[in-house]
């Protein structure tokens, strides 16, 4: 039976946006496996390496090389406006009125699991399969030791919510923890993608970003809310239009895009339901995309322990550097603990990096089968992890921040 391209589309959409959603309704999954955790699983099994294999007739059949563009098209508008809503809750004001605080907590959260991510990248170097083509040894190891160090923002406000601790003062804190490492993470991932071929470019890119940036706020402060998002799209194609020309990623040009905005311009209620609204109607098409370039070629088994020892060094080194922190700074071992699980959660930020890094060869696509099942795993530990701890300790929930 003949089908076209929008008919097959068609059915691809109805397996993204149904089954995870069947999964997490029927099978009551909230606990240990959030939606955007069943998506991305749904994305890894609706991919080449399992179905694809299981059933290779079905699958050629339903993801044709026009399906599969159409489906990357809607992919790439989705983590663009992912990752600008990601920009748009940095909040420096907060991180520099706490400043010895934030930075002592945002750097040793940092800085551990990124430690012991270069150290199992640099194991992994031993080994035939794992660098990207086009990978020097210092960029695999920065890369895959920052994928280590992320802590996925916009899924951790979202985790927040449901344990009902988003707008309370221990919400805020880790939020403010994490904006200060979001940040830093960013830039790195800029200095990994430096070419010395396109420099000229980059740091065009640099010079004009600011004063442009400069003239954007002014207008902004103008304008109705209304008109605010048709500019902050508008702006949005243009930085990503302008990182990708410049070899930086269009997803490093977006979160620019997003971090140079203030929340305030938009409304805490509205950038919660936009981020909702995407997370329900285009974000499912991205995971997706992400399922279709895992890859098992290595070895199942030797990309099952890459993900274990990955999970591992960014688990351990988050709550070591939490805990070290608490140290520091006079806090319980349970408040340590409770900060550390929360800020070692990975889910999409961890995925949009490590997607970057594929595009630009500097992880191959083994590796990065192996830090989407970290991602994974990271996800759905938070929630396990801290429900019992805050049960226990409900007054550090009221502690000033």
């Amino acid at each position: 039976m003949h089908m076209g391209t929008t008919e097959l589309f068609l059915i691809a959409m109805t397996a993204i946006v149904g089954i995870p959603y069947l999964v997490w309704r029927l099978g009551d999954t909230d606990y240990w496996a959030p939606l955007v955790v069943v998506q991305t699983v749904t994305g890894i099994i609706l991919g080449p390496g399992i179905l694809g294999k299981a059933f290779p007739d079905y699958y050629s059949f339903v993801f044709t090389p026009a399906v599969i563009n159409c489906l990357n098209g809607l992919a790439w508008w989705a983590v663009m406006l992912f990752v600008m809503l990601a920009g748009i809750e940095l909040d420096l004001k907060k991180a520099w009125a706490h400043r010895r605080e934030s930075s002592i907590t945002a750097g040793l959260a940092l800085g551990t699991p990124l430690a012991l991510g270069c150290v199992a990248a640099a194991c992994m170097l031993a080994f035939d399969g794992w660098t990207g083509a086009r990978a020097a040894g210092w960029q695999f190891v920065t890369g895959v030791g920052m994928a280590c160090a992320v802590t996925a923002l916009p899924v951790l406000i979202m985790l927040m919510e449901k344990l009902e601790i988003l707008r309370q003062p221990l919400g805020q804190r880790v939020l403010r923890y994490a904006s200060l490492d979001d940040l830093l993470i960013w830039g790195v991932l800029a200095l990994i993608l430096l070419e010395w071929e396109r420099v000229g470019r980059q740091v065009g890119f640099i010079v004009l970003f600011v004063p442009v940036t400069m003239l954007l706020r002014r207008l902004m402060a103008r304008l109705a809310e209304r008109d605010r998002w048709f500019v902050a799209l508008i702006w949005l194609c243009i930085c990503s239009f302008a990182a990708d020309w410049a070899g930086l990623h269009f997803m490093v040009g977006a979160y620019l895009a997003g971090a140079v905005m203030d929340a305030e311009w938009f409304g805490e209620e509205k950038l919660d339901k936009m981020r909702q609204v995407l997370l329900l109607t285009l974000m499912p098409v991205y995971f997706l995309s992400t399922g279709l370039r895992t890859n098992w070629a290595v070895g199942g088994y030797a990309v099952f322990v890459a993900a274990a020892v990955l999970l591992l060094a960014s688990t351990a080194g988050k709550l070591a550097g939490a805990h070290a922190a608490g140290k520091m700074l006079g806090w319980s071992r349970t408040e340590s603990s409770l900060i550390g699980w929360l800020l070692q959660t990975k889910g999409l930020v961890m995925i949009i990096f490590a997607n970057i890094l594929l595009d630009k060869g500097i992880i191959s696509s083994e590796t990065f089968t192996a830090l989407l099942l970290m991602a994974v795993g990271s996800t759905m530990l938070t929630v396990p992890a801290v429900y019992p701890k805050l049960k226990a300790a409900v007054q550090l929930i009221f502690k000033p921040a």
